[in-house]
């Protein structure tokens, strides 16, 4: 099951739970996934799953945006609001990965590429990113990479 019929899952459930904040998030994320498949295949055309994801990450990258704006401006019903929906959002992200896990998973790409300085951290991090899959962040690839290197 892709990570859009997931969506579509939990579309349905949310309706029949009468779960409004729940299906209003999902709705948004369902939006965004249809109008980057759009873009990128025509109308009618499916996203590859890590597609989705990086979609469903920044959906929630914007949402983190939005609490902050909304405790700054002393609104914690919206910042309250924002929360609940990053809840429903990251339930569709893969198991991330630990600090651990991506040290060992830099250091094979490292080892693959043949990296000896941050001259070719670009080569490391594409590797890297493909290696993760969507199960980790790429800031924390990259600080992990810098301090490899370095």
């Amino acid at each position: 099951m892709t990570i859009q019929d997931k969506i579509d899952a939990g579309i349905k459930e949310a309706m029949r739970a009468r779960e409004a904040d729940r299906l209003s998030a999902l709705r948004m994320v369902k939006s965004a996934l249809m109008n980057m498949a759009i873009e990128k295949h025509g109308a009618g055309g499916k996203l590859a799953d890590l597609d989705a994801l990086n979609i469903i990450r920044k959906q929630i990258r914007q949402r983190q945006e939005s609490i902050q704006g909304f405790e700054k401006g002393g609104r914690p019903d919206l910042a309250a609001k924002e929360k609940r929906e990053i809840d429903y959002l990251t339930a569709f992200l893969p198991e991330p990965l630990t600090e651990s896990e991506i040290q060992e998973l830099v250091k094979d790409a490292i080892a693959e590429v043949g990296a000896t300085s941050k001259a070719q951290m670009g080569a490391v991090m594409k590797l890297a990113t493909e290696k993760a899959a969507g199960r980790a962040d790429g800031k924390a690839l990259s600080q992990m990479v810098q301090r490899i290197l370095s």
